[in-house]
């Protein structure tokens, strides 16, 4: 297994032994077929990217990563929808944010270029989630509905939060300050003025507290800033035309 080029998730200590056979892993920008802004290795069909290119980087992910299967790719449109999928039909297209399994070689994923990744499994690694949490999906209860759609309890899952924009440089207007308020008033913690009518956003914060909101206490991750380690990562707001990381989970 080649994993120069990905991230693991950063998984919360259990208190137990770890479910070894749980994988997650986030790409890397580099590493590649793509060029121009979406250099070199943007997963996203999507984009503008040049579709060739686009073949031989999800290839080179297959095989780097020995995937038991394709990844079940996403038609991501910033919902609350979880989907589960493990019936669905080799190469069959779904609208969703979020996917689950609790099949061993089935492999869910979502792609991010600022919004926040959301890794998901339980503490017996019979089951497994990931999430693509924007602020208008994290309004909308991506992350609450992905944790209801899974049959284990609360207490039982671990939660990594993937590399998303950071609380330094993301900033949003009023409108999003008051919808999140609004909703809960705790999630004003994940906010600070900047200038009237503007906040810095604390994404991960904002996904700390749904989850603890539910009931999910085990939590890691969330330190880093897609918009400004651009070696890294790929970032919508630093360069809209730009790829897609991939981050993926599944059960060896």
């Amino acid at each position: 297994m080649n994993t120069s080029f990905y991230l693991p998730a950063d998984w919360p200590d259990n208190g137990i032994a770890k479910p070894e056979n749980v994988r997650a892993y986030t790409t890397l920008r580099s590493g590649g077929f793509s060029a121009d802004g979406y250099s070199e290795y943007n997963l996203a069909d999507h984009v503008g990217d040049d579709p060739q290119a686009v073949v031989s980087n999800r290839a080179k992910l297959v095989e780097d990563l020995r995937l038991p299967s394709e990844p079940v790719w996403l038609e991501q449109v910033h919902s609350n929808k979880v989907i589960c999928v493990d019936d669905l039909a080799a190469g069959q297209s779904v609208q969703a944010d979020a996917s689950i399994s609790s099949k061993q070689g089935v492999v869910c994923v979502v792609m991010t270029a600022d919004c926040l990744p959301v890794f998901i499994c339980n503490n017996a690694g019979t089951e497994i989630a990931v999430a693509h949490a924007g602020w208008r999906g994290l309004h909308a209860g991506i992350i609450t509905n992905t944790v209801k759609a899974m049959n284990s309890s609360v207490d039982e899952l671990l939660v990594s939060l993937g590399p998303a924009i950071g609380a330094k440089v993301f900033e949003v207007g009023e409108d999003v300050f008051n919808t999140f308020v609004e909703k809960n008033s705790a999630n004003k913690s994940a906010f600070v003025a900047t200038k009237k009518g503007h906040y810095l956003c604390d994404i991960y914060q904002l996904a700390r507290i749904e989850l603890q909101s539910i009931g999910v206490e085990k939590i890691a991750g969330g330190d880093h800033c897609t918009y400004r380690e651009e070696h890294r990562f790929y970032s919508y707001r630093r360069q809209q035309k730009t790829g897609r990381m991939a981050s993926l989970i599944w059960l060896r």
